[in-house]
């Protein structure tokens, strides 16, 4: 098998070479649309390495999508670019209307939980987003999205040990003008937005905007007939940029989020069950046998909801310190508020039901100072500076839990803790074309990171009695690091780049916070990683195709992964764990592809491959050690499927009077993906392949577009994301993807 990879990859990268001698090149994916009847394909920027460069140049594998390529992928959220990245995995987070799990190259971090850090940085206008939680953004007003794969430590830091997705909004000295539009589809589906710019003068525009969208659910309660993972969202963005004549430039943002939502319900996947006190286990409820038809119970009442308010506020300030300096300044506030119920078990019993509500602020300053001599150096030097407080409340129901004979016994358990993160960092990275085609860049960031941490925890029951506390504890802890990058860059033509690199990365430890016991009270250390790649980058003379392909190897150390156990086997009333533990020597090997080809005037096909072999090297479980039966509990590391494609086929057709008819459509496949650390049958998705169609037409003056499409055309069910709480009652819940979904659209440009 991996010789036949091995042998995949030669065959892309010589394909590349001869398409390129031919001047047969490929062409952008994110320029389709815009260009829906050109001959050719502009070259797309990104701001990957902090400043503006041709995505063909830049030695990072990066992906880019522009607004009108957003919209063919049918993206409303964020999670829209599921199946458009190689070896990325983005779906809404587990349990959570709110959240998003983003794993590139098989790397994030899918549980919420505040002591956590992220895998994958999420970036808004070059503000890191901290949480998962508040990250399911709306792309209502998106001029950009990138995706850089692969560790980003050295110019974006911590936590982004798998990569980075950075957002950039629109800025109103740039969009002129506005447009509204009006969305209606199944599933009671209901979205309006808008945007509206104006230049007052050389010096000041302001630009505003909203959107309103509303879904019903899509997942039942047989029992009540009410509808569940339903959508209720508010969002607005206002952006006043300024300008003067002596090079300074200025951006205020202000924006606010608010959602509404009911339970997000996945299906249980395992036997649910009570610990009866008096000897042995009652089954509650065994999984439901076949497809799943999105009909769930809750224990919950059409009362507890999701809902969160998402806000911030940010400046970004920019001087030209004669024709070689630039100096840049980026300093946010950001406020994140949450009160969501959960029901983790997804049945009408109360097992692992919880509450949890967050009120995390953060306050960040990033200063950075650019050189370009105009010829073969340019540098940026910086620091960045990170406050974050996350206090929260959690209540965790489980009345149907415990039993003693035919005596139910209730149980409550309260949550108080506070988060308090400090991090501090400076950097440096030049790029220095030593020789005509030859450049060398070379980063380095040094980090340190202190968190505070308290917690407080009580129980409640009928039988066991209370105890109020029956846990307090504060513990503290500080972690430094150093992230060097090292890139060779060599182009071999106008038209044909390639590239070494060496990059480190860094995930900052934390604690267990879910801990309920003395002997949980624990912290787990840094994640590490070094990641070598290759990359070929290429388009053809004529602008009609273009390609790029990327070869990585990773080596992860520490690698941090939360485990569900029963601390205490064989004592009559189990205590359920569940630690974090730096667990894993994980490797991680990969090819990706990206490439899309102009056949003929109006005609774009675009492709992105990804391979990926991931597989622990080691993987320190004391209850693997205790139990021989679980011995292939870690066989397979999760969200790395081996295989991810898509392909895509778009053509304009010019009618009569002016006005452009377009159609599209794409098919996706993802390959076998494990859901969870441990790696429960229940929570594996086998390989399964979606597609979807749609068509729009724009009026001669571009003002008027009519877009019409499907979503999941052949209505698959599949699995996206699990919880694994199996110590509590067996609990193995999956999440799974929205059914066939379509929707039609008016939108109008002024």
């Amino acid at each position: 098998m991996k010789r036949n990879h091995l042998s995949l990859a030669i065959g892309l990268t010589l394909s590349l070479v001869a398409l390129q001698a031919t001047a047969q090149d490929a062409a952008e994916t994110e320029e389709a649309a815009s260009q829906a009847t050109a001959a050719t394909l502009d070259t797309i920027e990104v701001t990957a390495r902090r400043r503006t460069e041709s995505i063909d140049e830049v030695p990072v594998a990066v992906s880019a999508f522009g607004e009108d390529a957003l919209r063919d992928l049918q993206a409303t959220n964020i999670d829209g670019l599921q199946g458009a990245v190689p070896n990325m995995n983005i779906v809404q987070g587990r349990g959570s209307s709110n959240s998003v799990n983003v794993f590139i190259r098989g790397i994030g971090q899918p549980d919420a939980l505040q002591t956590f850090d992220p895998g994958v940085g999420m970036y808004v206008d070059d503000v890191y987003y901290s949480r998962i939680n508040g990250a399911l953004f709306s792309l209502f007003d998106v001029s950009q999205v990138e995706v850089l794969r692969g560790p980003q430590g050295t110019l974006y830091g911590k936590n982004s040990t798998g990569g980075a997705v950075k957002i950039t909004t629109r800025n109103p000295f740039d969009d002129q003008g506005g447009a509204v539009e009006l969305t209606a589809g199944n599933f009671g589906r209901l979205e309006g937005r808008g945007y509206v710019s104006h230049q007052f003068s050389d010096q000041l525009a302001m630009s505003l905007a909203a959107a309103e969208i509303t879904r019903d659910g899509y997942v039942t309660d047989p029992a009540t007939g009410r509808d569940y993972n339903d959508e209720d969202t508010s969002a607005a963005r206002f952006k006043m940029a300024f300008r003067s004549g002596e090079g300074f430039t200025g951006t205020l943002s202000l924006d606010h989020t608010h959602q509404d939502n009911a339970l997000t319900l996945g299906q249980p996947v395992a036997p649910l069950y009570a610990v009866n006190l008096a000897g042995g286990i009652n089954i509650l409820r065994l999984p439901t046998a076949g497809e799943y038809d999105f009909r769930t119970r809750t224990s919950f009442g059409p009362d507890r909801g999701q809902k969160m308010t998402h806000k911030g506020a940010s400046l970004n300030l920019q001087w030209q310190l004669g024709e070689q300096w630039l100096a840049k300044s980026i300093t946010a506030w950001r406020k994140l508020d949450t009160a969501s119920f959960i029901d983790i078990d997804a049945s009408e019993f109360e097992l692992g039901d919880v509450f949890v509500g967050v009120d995390q602020r953060q306050v960040s300053q990033e200063l950075q100072l650019q050189y370009d001599n105009g010829s073969n150096v340019q540098a940026i030097f910086g620091l960045y500076y990170m406050d974050e407080n996350v206090p929260s409340h959690q209540e965790a129901y489980a009345d149907d839990f415990l039993r003693f004979g035919a005596l139910p016994i209730s149980f409550l358990r309260t949550i108080d803790d506070d988060l308090s993160n400090e991090s501090i960092a400076g950097f440096a990275h030049v790029d220095w074309g030593f020789a005509p085609t030859w450049t060398l860049a070379a980063g380095l960031r040094y980090t340190e990171d202190k968190k505070d941490y308290f917690r407080t925890t009580s129980t409640f029951s009928n039988v066991l009695g209370n105890a109020n506390p029956a846990l307090a504890f504060t513990i503290s802890d500080s972690w430094n690091a150093l992230t060097p990058s090292l890139a060779l860059r060599k182009e071999f033509s106008d038209n044909m780049m390639g590239y070494v690199s060496a990059n480190r990365g860094y995930k900052a430890g934390g604690f267990n916070g879910r801990a309920n016991a003395a002997t949980e009270i624990s912290a787990f250390e840094p994640e590490y990683v070094w990641t070598y790649e290759a990359g070929l980058k290429m388009r053809s003379d004529d602008g009609r195709l273009s390609g790029r392909i990327a070869a990585f190897s990773s080596q992860y150390k520490d690698f941090q992964a939360r485990v569900s156990e029963i601390t205490n086997p064989s004592a009559p009333i189990p205590n359920f764990a569940f630690p974090v533990l730096n667990a894993a020597e994980l490797a991680i090997d990969g090819i990706e592809f990206e490439g899309m080809a102009r056949l003929g005037e109006g005609t774009l096909l675009s492709t992105q491959v990804g391979w990926m072999n991931a597989r622990y090297q080691e993987f320190n479980d004391p209850r693997v050690d205790l139990n021989p039966a679980l011995a292939n509990l870690h066989d397979n590391v999760p969200f790395s499927p081996e295989v991810t494609a898509r392909v895509a086929l778009q053509h304009g057709f010019e009618l009569s009077g002016g006005s452009l008819l377009t159609v599209g459509a794409d098919v996706s496949y993802r390959g076998e993906t494990w859901l969870s650390v441990d790696n429960a049958p229940g929570l594996r998705q086998g390989a399964y392949t979606l597609a979807g169609l749609y068509g729009s037409w724009d009026s001669s003056d571009g003002r008027w577009q009519l877009r019409a499409g499907v979503r999941n055309l052949t209505d698959e069910v599949y699995k996206t994301d699990g919880q694994e709480f199996s110590s509590i009652g067996g609990i193995q819940t999956a999440y799974y993807g929205m059914p066939r979904n379509y929707y039609a659209s008016l939108r109008y440009n002024f």
